[in-house]
């Protein structure tokens, strides 16, 4: 394999990676002498719904949110790195912006800036061409999604963007079989 481009980048741990505030599992919060009640032998109590909780109808759509783009793409591998792009800080979660509306009508919109790890990063095409394949496997045809280098983060930041937002280049690019196959191998690592 030829020598990496960026032979020292920046590393996150896993741990430091945005994540959504979890709720609270009922089964941590027992105290001690609540879980003396439970045995092998008997039910757990059933517990009540939560009077709180909103349902959705069949006419309703939980809206997506940057988390939920960042939680899809933060774990693609980067192709030169056996590193995931959030460790890398290549994608980050205040550079999505998500419109969604919920409205199962209405055109939602996903914008995604990628943060190369040097400013010559010759991969930096190949890794939103990646992003832009996970986005599409995973959301619903209704998100129009723009991938565009970080202002300023690449040198030739204005051809990047036009290669990643042009419908028949990326057309083009997914055909190409060696380059499925360099972006196959970066979606397997996805959660």
């Amino acid at each position: 394999m030829a020598e990496p481009i960026n032979s020292n980048p920046t590393v996150l741990e896993e741990w430091q990676l945005p994540t959504r505030a979890e709720t609270k599992n009922d089964c941590v919060e027992l105290e001690l002498g609540e879980l003396a009640r439970f045995s092998l032998f008997s039910p757990p109590p059933i517990a009540e719904p939560e009077a709180d909780a909103p349902e959705l109808t069949d006419d309703e759509i939980e809206p997506i949110d940057a988390q939920e783009i960042f939680d899809l793409i933060a774990s693609i591998s980067d192709p030169e790195h056996p590193l995931t792009l959030g460790q890398l800080a290549v994608v980050q979660l205040d550079r999505i912006y998500v419109t969604d509306t919920g409205s199962p009508d209405e055109i939602a919109k996903v914008h995604v800036e990628i943060t190369p790890t040097i400013t010559h990063c010759s991969l930096a095409t190949l890794i939103g061409l990646g992003i832009r394949v996970r986005l599409e496997r995973s959301l619903p045809p209704r998100y129009r999604i723009k991938i565009t280098v970080t202002p300023g983060s690449h040198q030739s930041e204005e051809q990047v963007n036009k290669q990643l937002n042009d419908k028949e280049r990326v057309a083009a690019a997914c055909e190409n079989e060696q380059l499925v196959k360099v972006i196959s191998q970066m979606l397997a690592t996805c959660k």
